[in-house]
């Protein structure tokens, strides 16, 4: 494979191992590798990241490998955000993989012909790897275009990179416009506060960033049309998904040669979809509806009092 590959691990050995034997089979020729320091107040976690640390030291193919370990804990957000910064300071290009987002074979080339194909298409954002819907469009196309980037597996340029913010310091001017208010009452209402958080500190995350800096930009991102990466981190160890039972499609491998989309445009049908079942995963009974109705009505009266 042509494009480099970075990990990015912490305190989970287990699974670490089985997203690194993915990569060991994928055998890329360059590899950066990246991981989080122990947090002072959890005795426990130094002996763990230094596990971690081990597995990682074992490259057993020809490759050339740049590690970047931190002594002590930076955070989701500060961590992932300056390994990307770190790996796009040395390549134009990558794929990035967490220690929990574990890909298919297929997902490995799919980045590669992708990242070769957009490479200088400025529509394009980046290339997600998972498809929480798991399918893709009625004409038959390997994939297709999200208005949301996509991170459980994924790749991207420094072209596309340039301009992130991880402080979030745009998103009080983009909730104020007329194209954060027309979106759907579902799309502010499971987003909107969360961001808020995002910007305020209170939640330890990187790609909630990645998220607003492509809508800012009013790029896209590839989904695949079959779902190329599972999450092995949900459940109690996880930094923000903690729900053991979060609903995944199966993992399906993507047929070769790709069938490449007609228009590079996002598909609103199948973007509403994954937004619903992302934000709004409780069924559409009566009393949720008329809860719904209530909520919207409480939000009405108070915008004009």
């Amino acid at each position: 494979m042509r494009a480099p590959v970075a990990l990015f691990a912490f305190n989970r050995p287990a699974t670490t191992a089985r997203v690194f034997d993915a990569i060991r089979a994928a055998r890329p020729s360059r590899l950066f590798l990246v991981c989080d320091g122990p947090r002072a107040d959890r005795p426990d976690e130094a002996a763990r990241c230094e596990s971690v640390r081990e597995l990682l030291a074992r490259v057993d193919w020809p490759c050339e490998v740049t590690r970047e370990y931190s002594s002590a804990n930076l955070g989701c957000r500060r961590r992932v955000s300056s390994g990307i910064d770190w790996v796009f300071s040395q390549v134009e290009e990558a794929i990035f993989l967490e220690d929990d987002t574990l890909p298919d074979a297929s997902f490995f080339p799919y980045c590669d012909e992708l990242l070769s194909r957009y490479r200088d298409d400025e529509r394009v954002l980046a290339v997600g790897g998972n498809n929480m819907l798991g399918e893709g469009a009625p004409d038959g196309s390997s994939y297709w275009f999200s208005a949301h980037a996509r991170i459980w597996g994924w790749a991207s340029w420094r072209r596309a990179w340039r301009g992130y913010d991880v402080s979030l310091a745009s998103w009080p001017a983009l909730k104020a416009t007329p194209a954060w208010q027309q979106r759907s009452w579902t799309e502010r209402q499971g987003w909107e506060g969360f961001l808020n958080d995002v910007k305020a500190g209170a939640v330890d995350t990187w790609d909630a960033q990645l998220l607003v800096h492509g809508w800012q930009r009013q790029a896209l991102c590839a989904i695949p049309a079959t779902n190329l990466v599972s999450n092995l981190g949900f459940g109690a160890g996880a930094t923000n998904t903690h729900v053991a039972n979060f609903p995944v499609p199966p993992v399906v491998a993507l047929a070769f040669p790709l069938q490449h989309p007609a228009r590079v445009a996002p598909n609103a049908a199948l973007d509403r979809r994954w937004v619903r079942r992302e934000l709004d995963p409780e069924p559409r009974t009566p009393r949720l509806l008329l809860r719904r109705a209530w909520r919207w009505l409480l939000t009405r009266l108070s915008s004009h009092a």
